[in-house]
Order: C-alpha cells, then structure tokens, then sequence
C-alpha cells in the first residue's frame, strides 16, 4: 500500500537540507580578521547561494504557510515560477507589514505568515517575540531551536567584525523581555565562549558600580540607554570614557547614520560604537552589522549578510526597486529561518547600498549612511514631511543638549497642528538655537522648550521620543 505524499513535510526536509548545507557550528573565528569564509565570498558565489535558497524556500512557504499559500494563489504564481532572486523581483510584489496585520488580526493569535505551526513550537520551540514596530496589532513570530543555531552563526560574524575577540568581557544591559537584538547576542556570546555579566535587573547607578569594579569591555544596550548610563556615571563622579569599555554593540536604534550622535557617544564613553542592525520579522539575527571600515569614509554604513538573505531598496510611494546607488526603502528575503522566512518583506529603513568592495575584504553590499527614518516614522506636519533623526541632527548640532529630547504633536482649538520640540539644557537660550537648526533641516517652524538636564525619562528599551496628540478627524 502506497502512502500518499506529505508536501509540507518533504519540503520542510528540502528547505532544513539547503539551510544545513550552510550552516557552520563555529565556536571560534576563521582568522584573525574573519569568523567565516563566507565573509569574503564573490558576488557570483553570494549570488548561487542565494538562487538554490530561493529555490528551496518558495515550495516550502507555499505548503507551510497560509498566508503564502492564498498569497501565492491570488497572484497566480507557482511556486516553482520562484527559482533564483531575478524571477523573485520579476515575479513578487513586497510584503507589507499591514498585510501580515490582517493576517494577524484573522488568523489570531498568531497568524499564519510563519511556518512554525503548533507541532513544531511542540516539537522544538526556543522562543515567541513580537514585533516591535509602531504600526497597528502586534505580529508574533515564534522561533525554534533549528532557527537558534543559525542566529548564534550570523551573530558572531557580526560581532566578530565589530572587533569583539577573546578577552572581552560583556555587559548586556536590557530586561530580557521580548527583545530579539538582546537575546540573539546573549546566546551568541555564550557560542562565541566570551564571558557575560548578566545586566538585567539593575538600575543605572547599579550597573555603573558594576562597571567600575568588575571591568566589562563590552556594552550591549540602545543608543539611548549608553547615553543616559554615561550620565548617570558623571553625576556620580565617574568618567565613563576612563572606565573599561572599550566596545558598545548597539541596536534597536538608528544612531550611526544620525549626524551627531555617534560621535558624541563615542566621545562620552571613550570607545567605539558598533552597529547590529535587524527586525523581528525577516531579520531576527543580524542583517547589517559593522566592519573595521564602516567609519573610515566620508558617511558611515553596514553591510548587510547576502549569503543568508536578500537586501533591496525600493521607492516608498511605488514599492518598486531602485537603481543600486538611490535611496530607497530596505526590503528583505530572509533565506536563514525554519520559523520565518519571509520573500520580499518591506522592513522600512531608508538607506542607499553600495556593491563597491570595501577594504575590510568583505564583499556583500553596503548600507550607505547605515539606516535612518523608518518609513513608520514618517512625521507629516501641516504638509511638511520629516523623520525623527532629522530632529535628533538638529538638538545634536547644539551643543550642551542632552541625550534625550521629545517631539509633541497637537492640534490647537483653531484646527492648526502645531510641534514642540523638548530638549535638555542648563541655558535657556539654547532652544533659540535648536529652532534654527530645525528650520534648516526641515523647513518648518516649531517651538522648542527647554528643560532642567536629565528630567525627560531614560528607557533602556527603544527610546519614546514622539507623542503625536493630534486630532485624527
């Protein structure tokens, strides 16, 4: 008696092959530059990769995944029309996030836009994050540990080239709740065999303390918290740019591409930033990272990990491709996920990329000004479109402004939406000063108020930095 043919399952079993076929179980570096041989891979090798991913992952979407499956169908598309990343761009319009919203909200509480069903979670479930946009109804994405181990492999070439090696010591200083960015390095740390001091739990001055008696070098945290703990330190009479640290890994974030801010932060601690750029979604390890390089030429950038997925850009009104070279939105194929291997799926950061080899020898392409302005993020005031960052060049172009600041939208009893833009400052004359730079910037007017040093709230999760109380009538 013949047994009829499990689809989902045989192309699960196809899709774990090609991914293991790349997997490397490394617990120490290549070299002394490198932690893979993928790292400097040819344009033409990262290409095939890709293609045969591609290949694989495209049937197996369509028999796990209801959400590609009816996707799939209303396009009239075969899986099989998927085989390379031409016949993806030719053939797939992006993923948008409201589209796996929809899905989310008919198919709760999970959805169905993963391919980690209630067997596998069963089966071999690590862990449930959900995305931590600020659009619409949480997506959730549980992750298996098939999916772990190639997250502590893309984490450590990261890290890697960020510069950490054996000797560092790190301070990972989050909450540990759902936060991808920090569970991802904590578990690539632990593969990389470099020591951890657990950071959770602890207020500011706490970790301070901790850093001036057990010698961290390395910090994990946003932007925002390094600049908030680096004043926390000072008002306690410690300078943090003679402390131990030496490395920042930050993420969760825009800040090395933001004019202004990643100098100020490595002045303040007396050590290098690095990037560790991803999303929940289609990137839950690391997708741009930072290279010995990154800060070396006239604008900072990240490279982005080609063999495990695909980047693009594409213009935010059409969501069609933009020539190599103009800025766009980011788009990802993630092709490095049992649990979330997304085609096409718009991630939303502006950047221009770059394929011109770098000097650091690696050869995949380069976000160019790494990545700022979430296209969620886009403020559009009386007509006048602008991002955040735009906000945060203009308080850093003053100096003496502190780390934070706020941008307060309303609508006055007249109908007119108007912003107030709160900064951090021991002279009052300074808003003067920040309204001119925001004008320049963003050709608009807006108030700036000013407040004592240190009075708006810290987080050491993604910093709220705009409240948007407008009438939405």
């Amino acid at each position: 008696m013949t047994h009829p043919i499990n689809r989902a399952e045989e192309t699960r079993r196809w899709w774990h092959e090609v991914l293991e076929t790349y997997l490397e179980d490394r617990s120490e570096p290549l070299n002394d530059r490198y932690w893979s041989p993928m790292d400097t891979w040819s344009r033409d090798r990262i290409r095939a990769v890709q293609d045969e991913k591609i290949a694989a992952v495209a049937p197996f979407l369509y028999e796990n995944s209801g959400f590609y499956r009816r996707r799939f169908d209303r396009l009239g598309i075969a899986p099989t029309d998927l085989h390379s990343v031409d016949s993806l761009l030719a053939n797939w319009p992006v993923v948008t996030k409201q589209e796996m919203m929809e899905d989310a909200i008919a198919n709760p509480p999970f959805g169905t836009y993963t391919t980690c069903g209630d067997a596998e979670w069963a089966d071999r479930g690590w862990m449930h994050f959900s995305s931590s946009g600020s659009t619409g109804v949480p997506r959730v994405f549980r992750y298996t540990h098939f999916d772990r181990r190639f997250w502590e492999q893309a984490n450590a070439r990261a890290l890697y080239s960020g510069g950490l090696r054996k000797g560092d010591i790190a301070f990972p200083m989050v909450g540990f709740g759902p936060h991808v960015f920090a569970w991802g390095v904590q578990y690539t740390l632990a593969k990389m065999n470099l020591p951890v001091i657990p950071g959770g739990g602890m207020d500011a001055k706490a970790r301070a303390h901790h850093i001036e008696r057990f010698k961290p070098t390395t910090l994990v945290c946003t932007p925002s918290y390094a600049f908030y703990l680096g004043g926390v330190m000072k008002e306690m009479g410690l300078d943090p740019a003679a402390s131990s640290v030496k490395w920042m890994v930050t993420g969760g974030e825009p800040f090395s591409g933001v004019e202004g801010t990643i100098e100020k932060l490595q002045d303040l601690w007396g050590a290098k930033a690095v990037e560790f750029y991803g999303c929940t979604e289609a990137s839950p390890h690391c997708g741009g990272y930072s290279c010995p390089e990154y800060q070396a030429g006239d604008e900072n950038f990240v490279h982005l990990m080609e063999d495990i997925q695909v980047w693009e850009t594409v213009d935010p009104d059409s969501l069609t491709p933009v020539p190599m070279g103009e800025r766009g939105l980011t788009v990802c194929t993630n092709l490095n996920s049992e649990s979330s291997p997304q085609l096409r799926f718009l991630v939303g950061d502006y950047t221009r990329l770059s394929d011109a080899p770098c000097a650091c020898g690696r050869n995949h392409l380069k976000g160019m000004g790494c990545m700022t302005g979430r296209s969620d993020d886009l403020i559009n005031l009386r007509g006048i479109k602008f991002f955040p960052v735009q906000i945060e060049e203009a308080v850093r172009a003053v100096k003496g402004t502190g780390d934070e600041f706020q941008i307060r939208l309303k609508t006055l009893d007249d109908g007119l939406d108007v912003m107030t833009v709160l900064i951090e400052h021991a002279d009052a004359a300074a808003g003067e000063a920040v309204t001119r730079e925001i004008r320049s910037r963003c050709e608009i007017r807006c108030a700036v108020e000013v407040v004592a040093p240190n009075s708006l709230p810290k987080s050491e999760m993604k910093a709220k930095r705009v409240y948007d109380e407008r009438n939405k009538g």
